[in-house]
């Protein structure tokens, strides 16, 4: 009886490549995590269409029918992400958009598909 050793031979033409370092994919990850839940999008949402872009904590918690400290917990996770800014003035907190960081997230994610 004869055996016969399986060549290796490539399927197709590699079109898979590793367009996105460790680092970026991180990052990225960090910021969409964020992003991923709903309170968290409306929070960013409410916080982008107030006054002069920006949110009083005290002014967050009735849209979304949460306690101040819950509020101030996803707010916590967006600041930590970049996505939005705090500035403390007296006893409140207000807090603004990064745009700049939204931007980033976007680019990032098309630059990575894209491949470059």
């Amino acid at each position: 009886m004869s055996t016969t050793t399986p060549t290796t031979t490539a399927c197709c033409i590699a079109a898979v490549r590793d367009s996105l370092d460790p680092a970026a994919a991180d990052e990225i990850a960090r910021g969409y995590k964020a992003l991923g839940d709903a309170t968290r999008l409306r929070l960013l949402a409410l916080v982008a269409g107030g006054d002069g872009g920006e949110a009083c904590v005290c002014d967050l918690t009735g849209p979304v029918g949460l306690s101040q400290a819950t509020v101030s917990h996803h707010l916590k996770i967006l600041v930590e992400a970049g996505l939005l800014s705090r500035e403390r003035r007296g006893t409140w907190s207000y807090y603004a958009v990064q745009q700049d960081r939204l931007d980033d997230l976007g680019r990032m994610l098309l630059v990575s598909s894209n491949g470059a």
